[in-house]
C-alpha cells in the first residue's frame, strides 16, 4: 500500500508539472524533462532515454540520422575519415507554375459517364485516361556538405565509435577515439535561427584538422569569401522535370537544362574555430581547418521560391543574400547560445507528451536500435514502441512548422534528384496520414502548413473544377507538388482519376477545430476551405438511376475490380470511399455552420437536402464493407489500400455504438485484407482495429512494423523499418512513421466532440503497466492516464474552455463538465477526486 500511496502523490505532482509545462508552451520556454519524471507507478525507475543508437557509420542513406527545423534538413552519415550531410531545403523543386486545366476534359467526362451508366466499366476505364493530366514536379536536394578529416582518423578504435539521435534534445552525436584522442561531433537544426549547427571537438588541444566543401547534383558553383571562413554555393533547379520513365542507366546529372528559368538556390557555410586554430580558403572552393581544439559550423540554405503562383524568373527574392544575412544574424550567438535557443524552441513542442509502457517480459537492452528491431518479435520490447511513437512526433516537428511547406512523401529528407514517387505529396492517403497524429499527439502548430497549402490548392483547384468539370468550388486530385498542382496525375485512371483529394484534406480543417476549439481558425481558414470544397461536391454529384446522388466517374484508389462482363476495370460510380468522404465533408460544414451561425445560408440548405439522398454504406455478400457501388469481384483481396473503411477511421460515419452492423463488416473487411502491406497500410489498419476497440489486432499490426529492412534487398519486404527507423513502403515513405504515432495514440485515447474513451484498445497483456501524459482529445481536452495490471488507476483532464464530456471506460461512463484553468483528477471508478488550479 505504501508504494501505491506514493504513486498517487507522484502522479499528482506529474499532473501539476505537465500543467505548468503546457502553460509555458503557449507563452515561453518549457523546462527540460528530467528522468525522475519518467518512473513507473510501482516505485521502480524504468527511465529509458529516447535515443536512436548506431554501432557504426552509415552504409546506406537509410542508416543516416535525420535532423530538421521544418524548412531546413540534413541526413548525417557519421563517417569517420569523411563525414557527409545531405542538405535539404523544402522549396527546392523542379518546375514552375503551370496551367492545371484541360479544356478537353468536359467532352471526355460526358463520354465516361455515359459508359458508366451503360455499365460498360472496362470501356469507361479506358476512356477515362483522356481525363488524366501531367505528372507532378519533383522534390530535389540542395546538395552535400562534405567534411574530410586527415588520414589519422582512419585508425580509429572501432569499439569506441558511437552514433546517436537524442529525441529529447533533437541533437545527433558522433564520437570515436583515435589513440588517446576522443573526437566528437554534435548536430542540430535550429528553428528560431533557421540554421544547421555542427560542433566538432577533439579532446587534445590542436588535434582537429579537416576540410569542408559543398557539392550538388544540380547545376551549381561554389566560392569562398575574402575572409576565408565561409563558402557560398549557388545553384538552380530544372524548370522542367526529367521524364518519368528515364532509364536508371542514364546519368541524369549530365542532362542539360536552362539555369535561369527554374528555382534558384544558395547555401552558405561559416566555420568558427577555437583560439590557436585556423580556418582558411583552399583553392577558392573549400575551407581548411588546421590545429583547432574545436570548430563550429553554421549552415544556411534558401531558394527564391516566392509562392506557388510566382514564376522563379519574376521572384524578387535573393537566396544568396538571405543566406548571408541569416549567417550574419547569428554571429553574435555562441554555440551554447545557439543550442539553448534551439532546445527551448524544440522542447516547447516535444515535451508536451510522455509515454511509458512496461511489458510482461524482461528485456535486455541491445547495443543498437537496429538490434532492438531485430529482436522485437522475440522480446516485444515496449520501450521500442515508445521510441517509435515519439520518433513520429520528432519527425513532424522537424519537417513541418508554421511558415514552411507541408511535409512531403519523405518529410523534408531526400538525397536524390529522382526520389521515389517524386517525393511529391499524394492525396489519396499519404499527405493526410502525415498529419493524423499532429492533433492527438499535441503538436497542433505543426499542422499549420497543411492549411496554408490547402489555401493554395483552393486557388488552382477552382480553375480545374471550372474548366475540367464545369463545377463551382475547388478540387484537387491524387498527387500534387510545391506549385499546388490540382489536375489529375498522368497515366491510368486507377490512380490518376480521383477528384476527392481536396475533399479528404478538408476533413482536417474541421478536425483541427474540434481539437482546438479555435473559432478564429474556423472562421477565417477552415470554413472558407470547406465552403469551396462543398460547392464542388454538390456540383460533382449527379442523380443516379436508383434515385441516389452519385459520384460518376468514381474509383477506389489504386484498386481494380472485375466487371460483370469479366473484364478488368477501375472506373464505376459511387465508390464507398467517395461517398464516405462526401458524408464527412457535408457533416463537417453543417456542424461548422452551427458554430459560426451560418445555418441559414443557401449552401447549407443544399447540403442538408443532399445528405438525405446519399447512398448508404453497403455490406457485401461475404459480410465485408462493399468497396464499390456494386458487389464486384475483387481480384486482389489483399490490396494495400483500405479506402472503403474510411468511414470508421479517420472518418466518423461508422461507429461501434451507432452502427454496430457496419462496424462488424469493417472487422470482416480487415480480416479479408490481411495484415501484410506497406508501412502506411499497416499503420492505417492498426488505427482501424483500435477504433474497433480490438486491442489484440491493433497490437498485432503495431508489432508488424518492427521488421528490419535490408535496403539492398527491399523487394523482399512489405513494410518494416530501416536502421534509422524510417518506415518502409519500401522504399522509404515517411507517412507510416506518422501513422504509427497516430495508431498508438488511438489505442490509448479516443474522442468525439461529446465523448472521451480511455484505453479503448490497450493490449493489457502486453503493456500491463504504464502512463501517458499530454495526449489531446476533441473539445480541447488534455489527457493524462495511468494504468496498472491492465486496469485504469487514475487519470487527469483539463481544457482551455468549458466543456462537457462523457467519459467512457470499459462500458462504464460518467458525464463531467471541465472548467478552464483547472485540472480534474479522477479515480479508476471515474469519480472526480481532486480539482486543482493550473
Amino acid at each position: 500500500m505504501a508504494e501505491k500511496s506514493s504513486f498517487f502523490v507522484h502522479f499528482t505532482f506529474l499532473l501539476l508539472t505537465l500543467s505548468i509545462t503546457i502553460t509555458c508552451c503557449e507563452g515561453g520556454r518549457s523546462p527540460v524533462r528530467r528522468s525522475s519524471e519518467r518512473t513507473l507507478m510501482d516505485g521502480h525507475d524504468l527511465s529509458r532515454p529516447l535515443k536512436l543508437t548506431f554501432g557504426g557509420p552509415s552504409r546506406n542513406w537509410t542508416d543516416a540520422i535525420p535532423i530538421g527545423n521544418g524548412r531546413l534538413g540534413a541526413t548525417i552519415w557519421g563517417g569517420v575519415s569523411s563525414e557527409t550531410l545531405n542538405i535539404n531545403e523544402d522549396t527546392i523543386w523542379t518546375g514552375v507554375p503551370a496551367d492545371y486545366t484541360n479544356p478537353n476534359a468536359p467532352e471526355a467526362l460526358s463520354q465516361v459517364r455515359k459508359l458508366v451508366d451503360e455499365r460498360k466499366y472496362a470501356e469507361a476505364t479506358s476512356e477515362a485516361v483522356k481525363l488524366s493530366g501531367h505528372p507532378s514536379d519533383v522534390y530535389q536536394l540542395v546538395g552535400d556538405l562534405n567534411l574530410q578529416f586527415d588520414s589519422s582518423h582512419r585508425k580509429y578504435t572501432q569499439d569506441s565509435y558511437h552514433r546517436e539521435l537524442d529525441l529529447e534534445t533533437a541533437v545527433a552525436k558522433v564520437s570515436y577515439s583515435v589513440g588517446a584522442v576522443e573526437f566528437s561531433r554534435e548536430f542540430f537544426a535550429s528553428n528560431p535561427d533557421q540554421v544547421i549547427v555542427v560542433k566538432i571537438s577533439g579532446s587534445k588541444p590542436g588535434s582537429l584538422s579537416f576540410k569542408a566543401s559543398f557539392d550538388s547534383d544540380l547545376h551549381h558553383h561554389s566560392e569562398t569569401n575574402a575572409k576565408g571562413n565561409q563558402i557560398l554555393m549557388q545553384g538552380s533547379c530544372r524548370p522542367k522535370r526529367l521524364p518519368v520513365n528515364l532509364s536508371k542507366s542514364i546519368n541524369a546529372t549530365n542532362i542539360p537544362y536552362d539555369d535561369h528559368k527554374g528555382l534558384q538556390f544558395a547555401a552558405v557555410l561559416e566555420v568558427r574555430v577555437s583560439s590557436g586554430g585556423s580556418v582558411s580558403s583552399l583553392g577558392g572552393k573549400k575551407l581548411s581547418v588546421e590545429k583547432a581544439d574545436w570548430a563550429v559550423l553554421v549552415l544556411s540554405a534558401a531558394s527564391n521560391f516566392d509562392g506557388p503562383f510566382t514564376m522563379p524568373v519574376d521572384s524578387k527574392k535573393d537566396p544568396s543574400k538571405e543566406c548571408v544575412d541569416r549567417i550574419s544574424s547569428v554571429q553574435r550567438y555562441s554555440y551554447s547560445d545557439l543550442y539553448g535557443r534551439h532546445l527551448g524552441d524544440y522542447q516547447k513542442l516535444f515535451n508536451r507528451v510522455s509515454l511509458q509502457l512496461s511489458g510482461s517480459k524482461t528485456v535486455q537492452q541491445a547495443a543498437s536500435t537496429a538490434e532492438r528491431v531485430r529482436s522485437f518479435r522475440k522480446d516485444e520490447d515496449p520501450s521500442l514502441v515508445e521510441l517509435l511513437f515519439q520518433y513520429g512526433r520528432y519527425l513532424l516537428i522537424s519537417s513541418s512548422r508554421p511558415g514552411t511547406q507541408v511535409a512531403n512523401l519523405q518529410g523534408i529528407w531526400n538525397r536524390d534528384i529522382q526520389p521515389p514517387w517524386d517525393g511529391a505529396p499524394h492525396l489519396n492517403i499519404n499527405l493526410q496520414m502525415n498529419y493524423w497524429h499532429s492533433l492527438p499527439a499535441n503538436i497542433r502548430e505543426c499542422q499549420e502548413p497543411l492549411f496554408d497549402y490547402m489555401s493554395a490548392l483552393a486557388i488552382n483547384g477552382r480553375k480545374t473544377a471550372q474548366v475540367n468539370y464545369g463545377a463551382s468550388g475547388w478540387v484537387a486530385h491524387q498527387v500534387t507538388d510545391i506549385w499546388a498542382k490540382t489536375s489529375p496525375d498522368r497515366g491510368e485512371a486507377v490512380w490518376a482519376l480521383w477528384p476527392m483529394g481536396g475533399a479528404w484534406l478538408c476533413t482536417h480543417a474541421w478536425e483541427h477545430y474540434t481539437y482546438t476549439m479555435d473559432m478564429e481558425f474556423l472562421k477565417k481558414k477552415g470554413y472558407p476551405l470547406l465552403e469551396g470544397c462543398t460547392s464542388f461536391l454538390l456540383d460533382w454529384l449527379v442523380k443516379g438511376k436508383d434515385g441516389y446522388l452519385q459520384t460518376n466517374p468514381s474509383t477506389s484508389p489504386e484498386h481494380m475490380f472485375t466487371a460483370p462482363d469479366g473484364k478488368p476495370a477501375s472506373v464505376s460510380y459511387s465508390s464507398t470511399m467517395d461517398i464516405a468522404i462526401v458524408k464527412e465533408v457535408f457533416s463537417a460544414i453543417v456542424s461548422a455552420s452551427e458554430v459560426l451561425g451560418k445555418t441559414n445560408e443557401t449552401l447549407i440548405g443544399k447540403v442538408i437536402a443532399a445528405q438525405a439522398n446519399l447512398p448508404p454504406t453497403r455490406i457485401s455478400k461475404d459480410g465485408s464493407i462493399m468497396e464499390w457501388a456494386e458487389d464486384f469481384e475483387d481480384p486482389e483481396v489483399h490490396h494495400r489500400h483500405v479506402s472503403h473503411l474510411f468511414g470508421l477511421f479517420p472518418g466518423h460515419t461508422i461507429t461501434l455504438e451507432k452502427s454496430p452492423e457496419l462496424a462488424k463488416a469493417v472487422e470482416v473487411s480487415l480480416k479479408k485484407r490481411g495484415e501484410e502491406g506497406p508501412g502506411w497500410s499497416t499503420t492505417w489498419k492498426a488505427a482501424l482495429w483500435a477504433r474497433l476497440h480490438n486491442s489484440e489486432h491493433a497490437y498485432r499490426l503495431v508489432t508488424h512494423i518492427f521488421d528490419l529492412v535490408d535496403p539492398l534487398n527491399e523487394r523482399n519486404y512489405e513494410g518494416g523499418l530501416y536502421t534509422n527507423l524510417f518506415t518502409a513502403h519500401p522504399p522509404f515513405q515517411i507517412d507510416a512513421n506518422f501513422g504509427f504515432s497516430a495508431a498508438v495514440a488511438e489505442m490509448l485515447v479516443q474522442s468525439t466532440t461529446k465523448d472521451l474513451y480511455l484505453l479503448p484498445a490497450l493490449p493489457a497483456d502486453k503493456w500491463p503497466n504504464g502512463y501517458v501524459k499530454g495526449l489531446r482529445a476533441r473539445g480541447s481536452v488534455t489527457v493524462n492516464i495511468r494504468w496498472m495490471e491492465g486496469n485504469l488507476v487514475e487519470f487527469g483532464l483539463w481544457s482551455e474552455q468549458s466543456v462537457s464530456t462523457r467519459i467512457v471506460y470499459k462500458g462504464n461512463s460518467v458525464t463531467s463538465t471541465l472548467s478552464p484553468g483547472k485540472v480534474f483528477t479522477f479515480d479508476k471508478d471515474l469519480r472526480c477526486i481532486r480539482i486543482e488550479k493550473l
